[in-house]
């Protein structure tokens, strides 16, 4: 069996590889329905009031990641776009940013783009790339990474979370005995992402990795590079929802959305001794449901209850007198967004 028919197969047995429009399709009704109580396409732009469309779409991150406290945001710059090597090296310096180092658009979704610079070639061909404005921020050495989903209905004292997912970066294992390149074609995640790691490890695909040493084939959390999200809700605690709420109490205009976080240990996690790499609002998912085998049902109704949530802190908000966004401003959003990501 050929390789694209191989991967055509594992996307079709687990919903998690399904494209997101099609798991998507079901909350369109909710969608609507709930536009159509509200008199709003855009009724969810009240969720968080001080991120832009509540955080759907057009919101810019660095934005929205100045709005965190600081004993939780790692260095961050915003760099405008176009900016030469010598002017990005500068501000890096001037900063004391060192490479290793993270490089994002201030506009993106689902990990366009995002990626770990080694060095000045290395962000020179980024430079190259990227048409919009984009984000340097320092790498996180923590050992743990997890997206925690925090919810606060306006009328209520205390938030909670209601999702935490584990995440586990794209590694191959060696064996003493395989190339990488079989290590990598072994494995259904890291072979769905040939197209990306052929280019990335070329010069290594031919190399015997050593009995037990883990080969880190992709550094940045995003299920979409091949990360693996592991349904880690039972570690929400009363301790845990407490710690976070008292994070996002500090974030101006913010009752829902994904913490995208490292920390050293589950234990700080609790203790909301971390750093958040990324803040996402209302558009960001609970994706706790994309643990490997999970539900595909339970997912769905998980985003059920997901939507809801969002409708009613929308409205909430709403009665307490923020604005909708009108369509022509939602309209005009949208259009500026997709033209810059195209």
């Amino acid at each position: 069996m050929n390789l694209s028919l191989r991967n055509f197969f594992i996307k079709l047995f687990h919903w998690e590889y399904w494209p997101f429009g099609i798991i998507q399709l079901p909350l369109m009704v909710l969608w609507l329905w709930y536009s159509l109580k509200e008199r709003s396409l855009f009724y969810f732009s009240a969720s968080n009031p001080g991120i832009l469309t509540g955080g759907m779409l057009g919101e810019s991150k660095f934005e929205v990641h100045s709005l965190l406290p600081e004993e939780v945001k790692p260095k961050t710059l915003l760099i405008k776009f176009p900016s030469a090597l010598d002017e990005v090296t500068k501000k890096m310096s001037e900063s004391s940013l060192h490479f290793p180092i993270i490089f994002k658009p201030d506009l993106g979704e689902r990990g366009w783009m995002v990626k770990r610079i080694n060095n000045d070639n290395e962000v020179e061909q980024y430079l190259s790339e990227i048409k919009i404005d984009f984000i340097i921020q320092e790498l996180v050495d923590l050992p743990l990474e997890f997206g925690v989903y925090y919810v606060r209905y306006p009328n209520e004292d205390h938030g909670f979370v209601n999702s935490i997912t584990g995440k586990e970066f794209l590694h191959v294992q060696g064996d003493g005995k395989k190339t990488l390149q079989q290590l990598i074609f072994e494995k259904d995640r890291a072979r769905l992402q040939w197209g990306t790691l052929k280019e990335k490890y070329h010069s290594r695909l031919n190399e015997i990795i050593p009995s037990g040493e883990k080969v880190e084939l992709v550094s940045i959390g995003n299920h979409c590079l091949g990360t693996l999200f592991l349904n880690s809700n039972h570690l929400i605690t009363e301790k845990l929802s407490a710690s976070f709420d008292r994070i996002s109490k500090q974030v101006k205009g913010f009752y829902f959305g994904r913490y995208d976080l490292r920390c050293a240990s589950t234990e700080d996690l609790e203790n909301g001794k971390v750093k958040i790499v990324e803040l996402n609002g209302c558009g960001a998912e609970p994706s706790h449901i994309y643990h490997p085998n999970a539900s595909f049902w339970k997912g769905v109704r998980d985003l059920i209850t997901h939507w809801k949530n969002m409708y009613l802190i929308s409205k909430a908000n709403h009665k307490r007198g923020v604005e909708y966004i009108s369509f022509r401003e939602g309209f005009a959003i949208y259009k500026k967004f997709s033209t810059l990501k195209s």
